[in-house]
């Protein structure tokens, strides 16, 4: 991934995050600086996810929040993880878990004209297709499955701003773990729908959480990128990996970036960190690296 094809998409971006935001708001600086917490049931692991997510953000100039579990090693990491951050595209997840909610209630699949649009929305992060659906369900839906999966930080974005719901890195692992394990919110054809759209997304989206994933894990992410002026770039990344030993989740959030670019890498920093401390015997050669930046071919963002 190269910093000017970075930037490109960056310019890009921008332009849409420019017709989706209204004036914001700056958000009160915390007055103590957040440490990396970490417990895990393997000796010696949570000492060193401590270690290297703490090494990994050192010095760079983005407030991050993280949250990652492991149900394998019963591990679990935390930084600033009830911290509000503009949720950008990574909310389109929950978008499609609350249509397959609300069809799960009347016992009725979703129509050729919902699987289209969930599939834009996912793979592709078609913001015309998420604002059809925000609409489709209405605030009482969204909010009636936040409610259901317990994910009580999360508030949607008034006023059909879909991109400024507020989230954070608890409820987003909420989320990833209601899609990795049964449960009695989402179906289990449900979960399995969500994650395979997630599987695919095109590959100038398929950075962030991903990188320094172990080839004999499935990959499955959603992303998010949004500047405003205030805080600068928000590049946020939440991923499930799965598939033979495997079942963690890692998100990470993140604002005050200078650039996408440096959202991007802290990012994927943390993500390496976490992926080699879960995944320690993996050959370095056999690690997923992102090799596309993300797509410039971003549609405009209609007025609500």
């Amino acid at each position: 991934m190269t910093h000017s094809r970075i930037t490109r998409a960056a310019m890009a971006a921008a332009l849409t995050g420019a017709v989706l935001v209204p004036v914001a708001v700056a958000a009160p600086a915390a007055a103590v600086t957040p440490t990396v917490t970490c417990t895990s049931a393997k000796a010696g692991l949570a000492a060193k996810l401590t270690k290297d997510i703490t090494a990994a953000l050192r010095g760079r100039k983005s407030t991050t929040a993280v949250s990652m579990y492991d149900r394998t090693t019963k591990t679990t990491c935390t930084l600033r993880a009830a911290q509000k951050y503009d949720s950008a595209s990574v909310v389109k997840v929950t978008v499609l878990a609350t249509l397959l909610w609300d069809a799960k209630k009347t016992n009725r699949y979703l129509t050729a004209r919902e699987n289209t649009l969930a599939s834009a929305m996912i793979t592709k992060s078609d913001n015309n297709a998420t604002s059809t659906l925000w609409r489709q369900l209405g605030m009482t839906k969204i909010k009636g499955f936040l409610a259901a999966a317990r994910m009580t930080d999360t508030v949607p974005g008034t006023g059909g701003y879909w991109g400024l719901t507020q989230i954070t890195a608890r409820d987003e692992q909420k989320l990833l773990s209601l899609l990795t394990a049964k449960n009695t919110v989402l179906s289990d054809n449900s979960r399995a729908y969500i994650l395979n759209l997630m599987a695919k997304v095109i590959s100038s989206q398929r950075w962030g959480t991903p990188a320094g994933a172990p080839s004999t894990a499935k990959i499955q992410v959603k992303n998010g990128w949004l500047p405003r002026s205030t805080h600068g770039w928000r590049v946020h990344s939440i991923g499930a990996f799965t598939g033979g030993r495997h079942n963690y989740g890692i998100t990470v959030l993140s604002h005050d970036n200078p650039t996408m670019n440096d959202g991007v890498n802290t990012i994927q920093a943390v993500s390496r960190a976490i992926h080699k401390a879960l995944n320690p015997t993996a050959a370095p050669s056999t690690l997923y690296a992102p090799t596309e930046s993300p797509s410039e071919a971003i549609p405009a963002v209609p007025k609500p």
